[in-house]
Parts: structure tokens; C-alpha cells; sequence
């Protein structure tokens, strides 16, 4: 094995790559001639990357699993605008065998701040059935757990354990300092439509360090476990003080869950119709894709030049400046 471990990010064109990294993911194809090839998603702390290796067979996937730490060798090449790495051979690692502080990539000490930050933003709220219901989330050691540690996507934007926690709390702040630009706005309002918007991704996403789907995930979606989830905190606030939360207030907050995405064909339920709703749209739009393009400046393998190669994932090329 290398004797420097050579990061994801640090990686270029032709590397010689021989160190271990953890699967994040792992499929057996077969091509068009038949013959069998194995699909990988590999990460460390600073990334992840593709990988592929051809002519495999059933033994070889079978020798390793979903978070399992393994020895690749390979070099790496560019493909469509990307890098991946052509592996040669692939062997699994005894978890002991490998440096973890390589793969960790949760940071405890940012995780903390941001939640003493997300308290801040969420006892800033006035209206009284708001804070009540901000406090009954705060008081949630389960569900701030699985908040501090969940990624926001599997590879789009904030894909990393803690990103969904950095996106609510950043999608927040956004709304403090615009809200008093627009006196129309309901400002409480709209500070608790950024927390809840995403919430149900502390469930839609595994938080085990593997960046996949869970099954409920997949069957459900976290705009639906989100209503849920803000249906069940609604019920114990109500519990207390049967007059809070009333029920036109709900119907707003379930409205930013449900249209935040912007439009029925980017899998919103509904499109925004009230004006904070709108505003929480274009915002978590705006964090989310400024998030993802300076992932593609930071990560693209291009030597030289001002420009990122073409991305397919986002169909452009990306000016990076000189």
C-alpha cells in the first residue's frame, strides 16, 4: 500500500491510486457484449469518487459490502468532465487495518455551533405557538441526534454528514436578514418554514456514514415524513395548550413542506401560494445550487484554464476565474 494516503479531493488525472478507501455503493452491471462490470462510489473525508473495474464476476462483488473499508488499486482517468478511477484489484480491509480519522467526515465541534445557532435563530421567533413548537424540537435529544449527523442529499448539494443541519441553519439565516427588506413578510413565520422545510430527510437519509436512501426514504419521500414528523411535534405542543397551534397556522407550516421545491415536476405536492412560501422556495433554491456549483469548481480535474470541464450534472461548464 502507499505510504502517504493520497486524499479524494488531492487526486489528478493518471494517478496511480493503491490505499483504501470505505464503499459507499456498489452495483454489478453487465455490458453490451455480455461480459460483467463492477459500478463503485468511494469515499474519505474529503470526498467521493467513482470507480469502476472491468470483467468481474460474482465472487468478486460478493467479497465486500456497503461501508466496508477496501484496497484499490487502479489509476485514475477523466470521463465526462469527471474523474474516476479504473481499478485493477479490490480487497477487503479489516476495519482495524485503516486510519479512520481518513473517513471521518462529521465535524462534532461545527456540528455543535450550528446547533447552538439553530436554538438562537429559533427562540429569535415571537409568535408564541411558533416558539412553543421550535422548543418542542429543541427538546428532542432523538431528533437534534439524527439532525446533527444527516446529509442533505446523496450527491447534489450539502452531501456530507452535517449538511442538512449547515443548509437549515444557513436557509435561516438567509430569512433573518432579508425578512425585514420585505415588510409584507411574516418573519416568524418564515423563520420556521426554513427549519421545517427539509426535516424529513432525518429519516429519508441513512446517518450511519453510508450516503444512501433508507427504504423509507424510498417508499415515502421526506416531503410526506416531514408533515408527519411536524404533525406529530404539533400534537404534543397541543397536549400542553390546547390553543396553540391553531389550525390555519398548521396549514401554513405544512404548505412550506409541501411546495418548496417550486413546481409539481421537481416533486413538489403543491406550488408555493403564499408569499412566504415563495420567498422560502427561491432561498432554499439559492443555497442549494450555490452549494452544489462551488462543489463542481472545487472538485473539477481540469488543469489550468478558467473554465471547469463540462458538467453533466448541471449541463454547463462553470467560469472559475483566472
Amino acid at each position: 500500500m502507499q505510504t502517504k494516503r493520497i486524499a479524494i479531493a488531492d487526486l489528478g488525472d493518471g494517478a496511480v491510486v493503491e490505499q483504501a478507501f470505505r464503499v459507499t455503493d456498489k452495483q454489478l452491471r453487465v455490458n453490451r457484449q455480455g461480459g460483467k462490470y463492477l459500478l463503485l462510489r468511494l469515499e474519505d473525508r474529503s470526498g467521493i469518487i467513482a470507480a469502476m473495474m472491468w470483467n468481474v464476476d460474482d465472487r468478486v462483488f460478493d467479497s465486500f459490502d456497503r461501508t466496508d473499508f477496501v484496497l484499490c488499486q487502479g489509476r485514475t482517468q477523466i470521463h465526462n468532465g469527471g474523474l474516476q478511477i479504473i481499478i485493477n484489484s479490490v480487497q477487503r480491509l479489516d476495519p482495524n487495518e485503516v486510519d479512520h480519522a481518513d473517513f471521518e467526515r462529521f465535524d462534532r465541534e461545527k456540528s455543535q455551533n450550528l446547533l447552538s445557532r439553530l436554538r438562537e435563530l429559533l427562540e429569535s421567533v415571537k409568535d408564541e405557538s411558533l416558539r412553543k413548537l421550535g422548543d418542542a424540537f429543541m427538546e428532542d435529544k432523538a431528533f437534534l441526534k439524527a439532525l446533527a449527523v444527516s446529509p442533505a442529499a446523496i450527491s447534489h448539494h450539502h452531501a456530507f454528514p452535517g449538511g442538512l443541519l449547515q443548509h437549515t441553519v444557513d436557509l435561516m439565516e438567509l430569512v433573518a436578514l432579508i425578512s425585514p427588506r420585505y415588510p409584507q413578510l411574516n418573519r416568524d413565520l418564515l423563520v420556521c418554514g426554513a427549519f421545517l422545510h427539509d426535516l424529513g430527510k432525518v429519516e429519508e437519509m441513512s446517518n450511519s456514514g453510508e450516503a444512501s436512501y433508507t427504504d423509507r426514504g424510498q417508499l415515502v419521500g421526506h416531503i410526506v415524513i416531514g408533515v408527519q414528523i411536524l404533525g406529530d411535534k404539533i400534537n404534543e405542543v397541543r397536549l400542553q395548550d390546547p390553543r396553540l397551534v391553531p389550525d390555519e397556522l398548521r396549514y401554513q407550516l405544512e404548505h412550506f413542506i409541501v411546495s418548496h421545491h417550486g413546481l409539481m415536476e421537481y416533486g413538489s405536492p403543491r406550488i408555493p401560494v403564499t408569499l412566504e412560501a415563495l420567498v422560502l422556495h427561491h432561498l432554499d433554491n439559492l443555497d442549494a445550487k450555490l452549494a452544489s456549483f462551488t462543489n463542481v469548481i472545487e472538485t473539477d480535474v481540469s488543469v489550468g484554464g478558467s473554465w471547469t470541464n463540462y458538467n453533466h450534472g448541471i449541463g454547463r461548464k462553470l467560469w472559475r476565474g483566472r
